[in-house]
């Protein structure tokens, strides 16, 4: 069977891991890079508020090549997509004529993500489309991923979460209307261990911030996770959970 290369879109959370375990369950697809958007002023990855150099551990543990797309502090919708669309012509020059994204049902998401690499003539792929998110969760912890909670939007959970392994205890506690998965953009996660990884990402606890986006700011870099339920998704806050580099294996 002929292989196929692929770029697998990276947040560095749970939708995009199990999209990877997934692809290597198939024969005949490669993940041949993992591409991530970051905030080339903070270097953190774009939403999560991850550091760049725990994106980096997790690349190297999965065993990919990173490829960061650098991005302003507070770029705007053509910056995002004149950045990303120089990034994947790039790779569509080298053969690579599929990207992959960890989309689960948000229908305009996904048409703006074909429409966007019909235009340079890439095809999408969603290796977890319509599975249902429950199913997804219980699929992920069952695996033996492991994960922590790294930014919430005040709209729909409170800091507590902030910092929660993502297990059972978890999803009981969630918030009546949060989906599981986190689709809607209630919050994302930092997976360290796991069947696609080689060793676990050490790393520590860090700081709680709260940092609060408005219509005016501009910043559309958030587009690979968060469409929302809201009008604008963005006028409201979000708490983040500072992740440090550590020395000791696990949490």
């Amino acid at each position: 069977m002929e292989q196929t290369d692929l770029i697998l879109s990276w947040s560095g959370g749970k939708d995009s891991a199990l999209s990877y375990y997934k692809l290597s369950l198939e024969e005949g697809n490669r993940v041949s890079y993992l591409l991530t958007t970051v905030n080339e002023h903070f270097h953190r990855v774009s939403m999560h508020g991850v550091r760049e150099e725990l994106l980096e551990m997790q690349a190297a543990s999965v065993g990919v090549p990173l490829v960061k797309v650098m991005l302003p502090e507070m770029p705007d919708m053509p910056t995002y997509e004149r950045a990303m669309e120089g990034t994947l012509s790039k790779f569509k020059s080298d053969g690579i004529t599929a990207c992959v994204f960890g989309d689960i049902f948000l229908e305009d998401l996904r048409k703006y993500r074909e429409e966007r690499l019909n235009q340079i003539g890439m095809k999408a792929l969603f290796p977890l489309w319509k599975i249902p998110s429950e199913r997804l969760i219980k699929e992920f912890i069952d695996l033996g991923f492991k994960s922590v909670v790294v930014t919430v939007n005040e709209k729909f959970m409170d800091k507590s979460f902030l910092g929660r392994t993502i297990d059972g205890e978890f999803l009981h506690d969630l918030p009546s209307g949060v989906d599981p998965c986190g689709e809607y953009g209630e919050y994302h996660s930092f997976v360290y261990d796991g069947p696609i990884f080689k060793k676990p990402v050490s790393f520590e606890l860090g700081d709680i911030v709260y940092r609060k986006y408005s219509p005016s700011s501009g910043d559309r870099s958030r587009d690979p996770d968060c469409f929302d339920k809201t009008p604008d998704p963005f006028d409201n806050g979000f708490w983040y959970c500072d992740l440090l580099p550590s020395s000791v294996s696990g949490v």
